[in-house]
C-alpha cells in the first residue's frame, strides 16, 4: 500500500470533504480517503496513480498546491 499526501488550499467545510472524498474514492487503487480542513490536505491509501488523485480534485472542483 501507497500513501499519497496532497495539499489542497480550497479546503474550508464538509462540503469540500464531501466532494474531494466522493471523487477521489472512485479513482482505481484508493482504498481510502482522508481530507483534513484543518490541515487541508488530501490523503490516500492504497495503490493509485498519484496523477489520477490530482485529476479526481481538480474534477471536485480544487487544485492541489
Amino acid at each position: 500500500m501507497n500513501e499519497i499526501l496532497l495539499a489542497v488550499p480550497g479546503i474550508t467545510c464538509g462540503h469540500c470533504v464531501a466532494a474531494i472524498t466522493a471523487s477521489v474514492g472512485q479513482v482505481p487503487g484508493v482504498t481510502a480517503v482522508h481530507v483534513d480542513v484543518a490541515a487541508k490536505t488530501v490523503r490516500t491509501i492504497g495503490d493509485a496513480d498519484p496523477a489520477a488523485v490530482r485529476a479526481a480534485i481538480d474534477d471536485a472542483g480544487y487544485e492541489t498546491a
